[in-house]
């Protein structure tokens, strides 16, 4: 039997253990979220969605999909469910009529600040309610987290 290394030591406990956690954080603070948001919910992806489009107002669908790492087909699908709700515009793109250009309504703007209101609020109170050591600790390890989050991004490979 070969002996295992320090990449698998770090596949089969550290890894796995945070993105479990780290899942987990995002699920549950989103069904805390969804609680106080007003109907009608949005799915994790029409969200994501929103916030791209919104940091970046006349992207292209297939932009887009390369953002989030989806189908441009998925993509698409979620385009016409926020046209419909009155959360994005869509315009055809004068350099290819074919394409699309996506752009915040008002109403995905508000929609965006009540959800980041909404989170700040949710995590500042659970963040106050931990140990000064384990603010001092997750602090710490901010910057880890972003390379790990910015490494994952330059990956762009969706398994």
């Amino acid at each position: 039997m070969a002996a295992s290394g320090p990449a698998e030591g770090l596949a089969d406990g550290l890894s796995d253990e945070l993105a479990g956690v780290l899942a987990g954080i995002q699920r549950l603070a989103r069904r805390r979220l969804w609680r106080a948001m007003p109907q009608p919910r949005l799915r994790g992806a029409q969200a994501e969605l929103m916030r791209v489009v919104a940091a970046r107002p006349g992207i292209g669908v297939s932009a887009a999909a390369r953002e989030l790492c989806l189908a441009a087909n998925s993509v698409s699908t979620l385009v016409n469910q926020l046209v419909a709700a009155g959360l994005l515009h869509r315009e055809a793109d004068p350099q290819d009529r074919r394409a699309a250009l996506l752009h915040p309504t008002p109403a995905c703007r508000e929609q965006l600040q009540e959800w980041d209101a909404q989170r700040t609020a949710l995590f500042h109170e659970r963040m106050e309610r931990l140990a000064a050591t384990d603010r001092a600790a997750l602090t710490a390890a901010l910057p880890a987290l972003r390379r790990l989050a910015e490494s994952l991004r330059e990956t762009g490979e969706v398994p």
